[in-house]
């Protein structure tokens, strides 16, 4: 009997060793380009802290910032390889479907409301657009309002940026704005952008402050222009196979942490605005705002080209205006 007993308290314990080494093994990773202090770096830290605690032990998700874990384009095609499980992709999506590209247009987002608005009026386009190309959007989140800095002049006109060579991200709608607007865009990844900065490969770049603090721009910039031609939504990203695969309440509980870290990133964001303009300005960069009406002005033809060049591009484009009424 002794024997008996001691058998199944081995086998209990075993058991119950098994599940928590099955458990610990359970990680979930989060690879992001933000530095630290970044509103991405804070935006996952948040979710993790959320999800973990109602996963509850059934699942860890951890947090990989500054491109630990790859650029981007890396991060995505990562995902679908099952190499890592989310990422927080911007502007990128725009080469991912053409949906996306949507929110390359100047000025066509004017707050966060609106953009919760665009969410409510045409999420399942974005998210058919997504899982089209295999993947799945747990929740929006942000990057934020964008504006110019550089080493040349200030930037009050579009004219303004004649022959600067200014670092866009890889999505070719930003880089047609900003050849329209008579600047020389150079594609490049975020993690080489100071670098390039500091060493005058490029004279400027475009970021919402969060980056441009995080990244310590304004150490290598002279100019900041406030110029919030363009707010880019952040798009919490799975993998659709690879998400479908995990236990149900695992799955919940995951987008149940994403779409409640929505308001911290929103409130954080508009934090992040009013803080981390005063510490580019003392580090000495010359701030201007920008004339909003001349951008606006010159950017009607890229307004025309996403229109005409992709299907269904004019309508998209008017639902998404619409929504802000």
């Amino acid at each position: 009997m002794k024997s008996i007993v001691k058998t199944l308290l081995v086998t209990a314990v075993t058991a119950v060793m098994a599940t928590s080494a099955n458990a610990a093994d359970m990680v979930l990773k989060f690879g992001h380009v933000g530095k630290p202090g970044s509103l991405f770096d804070m935006s996952a830290n948040e979710f993790a802290r959320i999800a973990n605690a109602k996963l509850a032990g059934k699942a860890e998700v951890q947090v990989f910032g500054s491109s630990q874990l790859g650029k981007d384009k890396e991060l995505l095609q990562k995902l679908k390889l099952g190499q890592i499980d989310f990422s927080l992709p911007s502007s990128v999506m725009s080469s991912v479907s053409d949906e996306f590209g949507v929110f390359e247009m100047p000025y066509i987002i004017q707050s966060r409301d609106h953009m919760k608005k665009v969410q409510a009026a045409l999420g399942d386009t974005f998210q058919d657009a997504a899982g089209a190309k295999g993947y799945h959007i747990l929740s929006y989140w942000e990057n934020g309002f964008r504006h110019i800095t550089n080493n040349t002049r200030a930037i009050n006109v579009p004219t303004d940026l004649q022959g600067i060579k200014l670092r866009t991200p890889k999505g070719a709608w930003r880089v047609k704005m900003f050849k329209l607007y008579g600047a020389n865009p150079t594609p490049m990844s975020f993690s080489e952008v100071f670098t390039a900065l500091q060493t005058g490969v490029i004279d400027g770049q475009e970021n919402p402050y969060a980056q441009i603090a995080s990244a310590k721009f304004q150490e290598v910039q002279k100019y900041l222009s406030i110029t919030g031609h363009v707010y880019t939504p952040a798009y919490v990203l799975t993998s659709k196979s690879g998400f479908g695969k995990l236990p149900a309440d695992v799955q919940a509980a995951l987008r149940e942490a994403a779409v409640e870290t929505q308001a911290y990133v929103y409130e954080t964001a508009a934090r992040l605005e009013n803080e981390l303009l005063t510490v580019i300005k003392d580090a000495g960069v010359a701030v201007n705002v920008a004339d909003k009406a001349a951008f606006i002005a010159a950017s009607k033809p890229i307004y025309d080209d996403y229109a005409s060049s992709v299907k269904g591009g004019d309508a998209l484009i008017s639902k998404v205006q619409n929504a802000a009424k």
